[in-house]
């Protein structure tokens, strides 16, 4: 035990992680030349096409210090603030982590945040300081803001290039000689922390553990804590580039166990994994339920493939706990579920890998967040879906979830920043000069304004330069209305939302030209309305293909073409009365881009 180092790399988003890992990976002859790729534990297509983590990935590593033989465990972690919860996982797994902050940009809020939630954990911090080798960087700068983040001394500071490969050394030494070796009894009774899971079509489930307790053999009769279920650890190992089987594994160790799950319920990310024989008292604890941000409807474009919708959900789930999902029903749209998501990224990430990995085809609505409705009677309702809430009549007040956001900037992006949160409903609440160009900003929002574009159009007005994080609060009262789209007096539910009432008339009218230009001709006009309960406030409407009917009247008199036009007119109110219209798939997606 005293040889395993448990680490994992922190960042912010594209501050050079993976190319970190990557250099490691080679310095300790883990990888062999000939499997070699660029963010090489990056296996999703996805990660590789946008060049960003969005799962924790877990490797083991083996490093001659000083003529002994060390066992370094990595774990990947992602720089998204969708991921944060990816982050919290892996850090519960760990003794110490690397810090990695860009030389050419200095530190940005989400390095800020997973360091907080590092040193929550009592980990023992390494600072690196990465891309030494751009003609941009500033090491001076950025190294007095790290000692002023963390409180080390300037000679702490790692200087590297993940690119280059200068440093690594140093690094793997630190990570030998600071980092400290897990702490455990070997001959207590097993208790193993779950921190990730993945699902296998020949092998059923597997689960990512890390031993704080105990020893666990293969062939050993384990049992699930929170759902009390007992198996057999058919196979255990540790994790190389592809699983390395072995035959036990003691306190300190990360590896995975296949026991043949085929169920995706049973395995909860947070369980602990003990002996059926001689069990540890308590569960391990520290681990909670992740909570949704965003909530949208997911339905399958063909209604046959309803059920095919739900196990594929259920298998994406394991891959990733923060995904939660309960069935819903639409009039527009028939059977689905209403899923929570950490973010907007999330939500495209998790529509992506439904497509690629499991060939769904699916329809999402307009995202929103979860909001507290209090009745007259006196009754509190969560409401996640504009289709759940009360009549008006019934609702003494609605509050909305609100949250602290930290902004990073530089200094001349700052009026523009500060214009764009205000006309979001933020209120400034602080703002620090960490530098003499670099300021934090702090503003307290709704959570429903930065849903939707708040984050690209924070990246467009500072040309890249700021960074965003943010965290809960609490629930304060809003003056929100239900906004209802119509196609011919016909509500469209899937389009309808929860806004602001001082944003409902611009938002409502974006729409309708929105649609207006989706939604194909038809023989018959086809109003399209916005609407707040009974008061319409915006209208568009999608003129009827006609047929010339008076092309045969040439010559002659007025009244045959009066005739003739008034027949075709009763015509088209029948068919607008029995017609039905479809909304195209690119409309719901549309309204995600309303600028």
């Amino acid at each position: 035990m005293q040889n395993i180092r448990n680490f994992c790399i922190i960042a912010h988003i594209d501050h050079g992680k993976s190319t970190l890992a990557d250099r490691l990976l080679e310095k300790t002859n883990t990888i062999a030349e000939r499997d070699f790729q660029d963010q090489v534990l990056d296996d999703m297509d996805l990660e590789r096409e946008r060049g960003i983590t969005i799962k924790s990935h877990a490797i083991q590593m083996e490093y001659f210090h000083e003529g002994q033989k060390y066992f370094l465990n990595l774990i990947d972690t992602p720089g998204h603030v969708d991921f944060s919860y990816e982050v919290s996982r892996s850090i519960s797994a760990c003794e110490g982590a690397l810090l990695v902050i860009d030389a050419t940009q200095g530190i940005q809020a989400q390095t800020i945040s997973n360091l907080y939630m590092a040193i929550d954990h009592n980990l023992e911090i390494i600072s690196v300081l990465n891309k030494m080798d751009m003609a941009n960087a500033m090491p001076e700068e950025v190294k007095d803001q790290i000692v002023d983040l963390v409180g080390c001394s300037r000679e702490e500071i790692i200087e590297a290039s993940a690119r280059t490969g200068t440093g690594i050394d140093r690094i793997l030494s630190e990570i030998v000689i600071k980092i400290p070796p897990p702490e455990g009894d070997p001959e207590a009774p097993l208790q193993a922390l779950i921190f990730d899971s993945i699902f296998n079509s020949f092998r059923g489930i597997i689960a990512y553990f890390k031993v704080v307790n105990g020893t666990i053999r293969k062939g050993d009769r384990v049992k699930f804590v929170s759902t009390d279920h007992e198996y057999n650890a058919e196979e255990i190992g540790v994790l190389k580039l592809k699983r390395d089987p072995r035959g036990e594994l003691g306190a300190g160790d990360v590896g995975y166990i296949i026991s043949g799950i085929k169920n995706s319920a049973e395995v909860k990310v947070g369980d602990t994994i003990t002996h059926v024989i001689d069990p540890c008292d308590k569960a391990i604890s520290g681990f909670e339920n992740v909570k949704p941000m965003v909530f949208a409807g997911m339905y399958p474009v063909d209604a046959d493939e309803y059920e095919d919708l739900r196990s594929s959900i259920e298998k994406l789930q394991l891959n990733d706990a923060s995904l939660s999902f309960v069935p819903e029903s639409s009039a527009a749209l028939g059977f689905g579920f209403r899923c929570g998501f950490l973010g907007l990224l999330h939500m495209e990430i998790i529509q992506e890998r439904l497509d690629r990995e499991f060939d769904m085809d699916v329809i999402t609505t307009v995202p929103n967040v979860s909001f507290k409705v209090f009745t007259t009677r006196g009754e509190e309702i969560d409401v996640h879906n504009p289709s759940g809430m009360p009549p008006v009549n019934h609702i003494e007040r609605i509050e909305e979830p609100y949250i602290v956001a930290q902004v990073i900037t530089k200094a001349e992006y700052v009026g523009p920043i500060m214009k764009l949160c205000i006309d979001k409903r933020g209120t400034l609440k602080n703002q620090i000069y960490l530098t003499k160009d670099r300021v934090e900003l702090t503003f307290e929002m709704p959570l429903s304004e930065i849903v939707f574009d708040f984050y690209d159009k924070l990246k467009s007005i500072s040309k890249g330069y700021a960074s965003f994080d943010y965290y809960y609060t609490t629930y304060h009262k809003a003056d929100l209305v239900r906004l209802d789209i119509l196609l011919n007096g016909e509500m469209v539910d899937a389009l309808s939302t929860l806004i602001y009432r001082g944003h409902a008339y611009d938002f409502g009218r974006k729409i309708c030209v929105k649609l207006k230009e989706l939604i194909p001709r038809q023989q018959f006009d086809i109003a399209i309305q916005a609407a707040i309960g009974a008061k319409i406030i915006a209208r568009e409407t999608v003129k009827a293909v006609r047929k010339d009917v008076t092309a045969k009247c040439y010559g002659g008199d007025i009244t045959r073409k009066r005739k003739l036009l008034e027949k075709q007119k009763k015509g088209k109110k029948r068919m607008r009365q029995i017609g039905n219209v479809e909304v195209p798939q690119q409309a719901f997606l549309a309204v995600l881009k309303i600028d």
